[in-house]
């Protein structure tokens, strides 16, 4: 499949995954959404220019921004603990919640084909940014007290929604804590560090679905994650990650949260007409 393309193709085709690893890494950080909202719909076109098989796309497309997540949110996190802003009792309360998600969304994902997963992500991405345009910045910060109950519930289901989805779970995880009260800080360097523990069940569960339960056709692929995907984003996005996590420290971040929820309303769009096609 590599063969079948030119060195301009290449070429253009490694620019166009930079570009889009450089403004996820930097989003990661700056609003704690992992960056797998963006990563996602890259490396689909990024498959599809290569002609990957249309039944496995998808799949690719969500182990490898899952596996690309897990030094992304190291960086962010290690970021965010220079300025206190993550909860570790809240991490580990979520803990062995997020891991039972994570397992039975593996499974989901792994049992969907393409087009409904398309369609899921274009929902998800569609409402996620009517949250950065509409209603991010209107949830108060006075935290409230997390029963065991709800913290099971929103676990399980960060861990469930986050494989099928391709993400971290900041982008469920931050409007969750906001809800209970949660400054925006620390609901998105808490976020950073629950989003290395989906990262790394998820990458390692969708990488062993793919690899004994399905088969892969595409190179150099290691179940449902492509390591060409993965080593073009890492560096990128870990270098971009911490810059962004520094700029949430001083930088008001209304009107970027706007901007970036308009840009994911388009995305959106983008991924449902992606769907229309099948």
């Amino acid at each position: 499949m590599f063969d079948a393309l030119s060195l301009s193709q290449l070429i253009d085709l490694i620019s166009v995954m930079a570009v889009a690893a450089a403004i996820s890494g930097f989003i990661a950080g700056l609003l704690g959404v992992g960056g797998g909202i963006i990563m996602v719909p890259a490396l689909y076109y990024a498959f599809t220019v290569l002609d990957f098989d249309v039944a496995t796309r998808m799949h690719l497309s969500l182990g490898t921004s899952l596996a690309i997540i897990i030094p992304t949110s190291i960086m962010s996190a290690k970021t965010h603990m220079k300025f206190k802003a993550v909860d570790f009792n809240l991490v580990k309360s979520f803990g062995i919640f997020i891991v039972l998600g994570v397992m039975l969304g593996t499974v989901l994902a792994s049992n969907l084909k393409t087009p409904p997963l398309m369609l899921f992500f274009s929902v998800f991405s569609f409402l996620v940014g009517l949250f950065f345009i509409f209603l991010r910045e209107k949830v108060g910060e006075n935290p409230k007290p997390i029963s065991k109950m709800f913290k099971m519930i929103i676990g399980v289901g960060l861990g469930f929604f986050a494989v099928p989805l391709g993400i971290g779970g900041g982008s469920l995880g931050v409007p969750a804590m906001k809800l209970f009260g949660y400054p925006i800080k620390i609901a998105i360097g808490t976020s950073a560090a629950i989003g290395f523990l989906i990262s790394v069940f998820g990458a390692a569960s969708m990488s062993f679905s793919g690899f004994y339960f399905d088969t892969v056709n595409t190179p150099l692929s290691l179940g449902y994650v492509n390591l060409p995907g993965f080593l073009v984003f890492v560096p990128v996005t870990m270098i971009m990650a911490p810059i962004g996590a520094k700029l949430v420290h001083s930088t008001d971040k209304n009107i970027l949260s706007k901007i970036f929820g308009i840009f994911l309303l388009v995305i959106a769009v983008r991924s449902f007409f992606e769907f229309l096609k099948f």
